[in-house]
């Protein structure tokens, strides 16, 4: 992947190259392949102390939050001789301490500054400490977030910004060479407390593209591979803010909701994210909630000594050392009160269990570890010699999105898909991180290693979807579903589709299922027991190819059932004979209907039937008709005689089919105009399948 990042740190340069060209090109950054950094001093307190107070960040909160910057000294006991946060006191003791003050109790912000050796780069990170995290994908005790500000100590402006969200997995808010003049303002995320940089005017708006004069607040770079991904910069940040609605879930402890757990006298039901936006069980919504309230800001934090005028909060500046004493914070296993597979539950244990330590992480020192965006990288290293130089690293990316049916087909017989009305969740179990989406159903996972990796991804109110997906190094990006998108089906739309390959009669290799209307909805390896989720307004083309390379289709309507189970996958003449007799017969049958109605109406008007061979409706539409029964009969001859074993009379009735499909476009052609706008959409649809499918027939080795 090319890096369209400028070789120096020019603000306006690269401003205007990011709002000419819709943004740079992304390439994951690996910390640990990338070339090494220079090693760190920490700064005197003098020093410290001047970069904290000059960068000191504006903070504004959602509306609904709870848990907002604290100190966890008030919380400190001991364990096994050791200096601990526990979860409980600092969940219980912090809404003790809020309720006895009427505000937020000890508002504090951690500062910890570093300068790298081997050039004039100094980093001072601002650590936020909160009680507790509730969010759609993750909770648990205790939350630490962070900004970091890069600064040449020779000019003394700053570089990058560079502010947390969530975990590795999810690309960092980032801002390449920001205004010197400007305080950095962090838009902090409902419940996760996610950093999100507000970098122009509108100090309480997340912007993530540049418009109407106006920066945009991140200056990440694009997947310019994928086409429904080539503007959209790859960083987190703030799905509600940007309109999407959110989710969030209610953790439960010991089988309970956590706010009714006997250790937590002074938590109840209000102490948590609000109702209004919590979803309790993501399988009974038939469909994505609709009603949750979208970001608004509440309180504002600003450093005690700014004495900005629109601060509600004033909060201190705490040397990061004075906590270093602490070992750890912990607290018991918590788990989601919604259904989920157990799967999924187990795999993300360890996530939402507890919290790292910063002063043990490796970005504490080296806070480059925590770049996220290579173009970012790649500029300072190009600067500053302690940076290295970024690393290919391997990245999985898919786009979620909807099914519904359309209007442009008959009634429950295709489909379209539409950006995601919710933002969702997705799981890479080889990596047992659940992350959340943003951009409307942006799913990025990076540094994934080379591998058959299982992606999962689910929604409130949707069904889950889950797909095999071959990461490979010589490719960065790879893109899961079909060409990066996966669309996903309400709960009350949802009909399972599965497959079991092990009775078929050769070695399946991979599964494909396309709508008429909506084309490939889903594609995927295949090698054991398989199932997805599709609309029951669909009519499909499950398609099969085997390890030497052959195909075979069946052809699937759900309509009214629950779930279609496809036991005997095939490949070959066979399978192509039978779909192309089955897809004819379902066409006929559709424009049989048109001329039912027809006849009908002409009986009620007095007029008859035209019987006169000259083109009249019923004789276009019955000509149609006519046509399409006899592919039917050939095809159907073709799949017996390859089911026989004979390939000679096969092939010469698949060259029939081949010709009367030809008679059947003529026969289109000449009732086009007799047929409602919809059967005949439809019925060109399936004749374009029919054709690639007859095409694959007769090439085909195997009968």
């Amino acid at each position: 992947m090319s890096i369209d990042n400028p070789p120096a740190i020019d603000r306006r340069t690269y401003l205007a190259a990011l709002v000419g060209v819709g943004g740079a090109t992304l390439a994951g950054c690996s910390f640990l392949d990338a070339e090494e950094d220079s090693q760190t001093r920490t700064l005197g307190d003098d020093e410290a102390r001047a970069l904290a107070e000059r960068f000191a960040p504006s903070f504004y909160f959602d509306e609904y939050e709870k848990w907002f910057p604290t100190d966890p000294r008030h919380y400190e006991i001991e364990e096994d001789g050791e200096t601990v946060v526990g979860g409980f006191e600092a969940f219980n003791g912090y809404h003790e301490r809020y309720e006895e003050a009427a505000s937020p109790p000890d508002p504090t912000v951690f500062y910890h500054a570093v300068e790298y050796t081997e050039s004039p780069l100094a980093v001072v990170q601002f650590w936020q400490y909160s009680a507790f995290d509730q969010f759609s994908t993750n909770f648990h005790w205790h939350d630490w977030e962070v900004l970091h500000v890069f600064v040449d100590t020779d000019t003394e402006e700053p570089q990058l910004h560079v502010a947390s969200s969530h975990s590795r997995n999810v690309p960092n808010n980032e801002f390449l060479d920001p205004d010197p003049d400007r305080i950095p303002a962090v838009l902090v995320e409902l419940g996760s407390h996610s950093n999100t940089l507000s970098i122009n005017d509108q100090r309480e708006r997340f912007q993530r593209l540049s418009r109407d004069n106006t920066l945009a607040d991140i200056t990440n770079g694009t997947f310019e591979e994928l086409e429904a991904l080539a503007e959209l910069p790859i960083a987190y940040g703030l799905p509600r803010g940007e309109g999407w609605p959110l989710p969030f879930a209610l953790p439960e402890l010991d089988g309970v909701p956590i706010y009714e757990h006997d250790r937590l006298p002074s938590i109840d039901r209000t102490d948590l994210i609000d109702e209004s936006l919590v979803v309790r069980s993501y399988e009974a919504l038939v469909s994505p909630p609709s009603e949750l309230p979208k970001r608004e800001t509440g309180m504002v934090f600003d450093h005690a000594d700014r004495n900005a005028p629109k601060a509600d909060v004033e909060y201190d500046l705490v040397p990061a050392s004075k906590l270093e004493h602490i070992e750890a914070f912990t607290g018991p296993q918590l788990s989601f009160e919604f259904a989920v597979p157990d799967f999924i539950e187990d795999a993300v244990s360890g996530h939402i269990t507890s919290v790292g330590v910063p002063w043990h992480s490796p970005r504490y020192d080296n806070p480059a570890a925590d770049i996220t965006d290579s173009g970012h990288r790649a500029a300072l290293a190009d600067q500053y010699d302690a940076i290295g130089e970024p690393a290919p690293v391997n990245t999985v990316v898919a786009s979620i999105t909807e099914t519904v049916t359309t209007d442009d087909a008959p009634e429950d017989e295709g489909l379209k898909t539409e950006d995601s009305t919710v933002e969702g969740v997705a799981l890479l179990e080889s990596d047992p991180e659940v992350v959340p989406t943003f951009g409307g159903g942006v799913t990025v996972f990076g540094d994934v290693p080379d591998g058959e990796h299982q992606l999962t991804v689910n929604g409130a109110g949707i069904a889950p979807h889950s797909e095999e997906v071959s990461v490979r190094g010589e490719s960065e990006v790879t893109a899961a579903g079909v060409k990066g998108e996966i669309p996903l089906v309400a709960n009350e739309d949802a009909v399972k589709l599965e497959v079991d390959p092990t009775d078929a009669d050769s070695d399946l290799t991979s599964l494909a299922v396309e709508d008429d209307f909506a084309g490939r909805l889903y594609d995927a390896p295949l090698s054991e027991p398989d199932a997805v989720y599709v609309h029951r307004g669909g009519a499909y083309t499950t398609e099969f190819r085997d390890s030497d390379d052959e195909i075979g289709a069946i052809r699937v309507n759900p309509e009214t059932e629950e779930r279609v189970r496809i036991d005997d996958p095939r490949t070959g003449k066979a399978s192509l004979g039978t779909f192309l007799a089955t897809i004819a017969e379902e066409t006929e049958v559709s424009v049989a209907s048109v001329a039912t109605d027809e006849e009908m109406d002409d009986q009620q008007d007095g007029q008859g039937s035209e019987t006169d061979g000259t083109g009249g409706a019923e004789n276009a539409v019955r000509g149609l008709r006519e046509a399409l029964a006899a592919v039917a009969e050939s095809a159907q001859r073709a799949a017996d005689h390859a089911e026989a074993g004979n390939r000679g009379n096969a092939d010469a009735r698949l060259e029939e089919v081949s010709t009367r499909l030809d008679r059947v476009a003529e026969r289109l052609s000449e009732a086009r105009e007799m047929l409602p706008d919809e059967i005949a959409r439809a019925t060109e649809r399936r004749l374009e399948q029919a054709q690639r499918r007859s095409d694959q027939a007769q090439t085909a080795n195997k009968l």
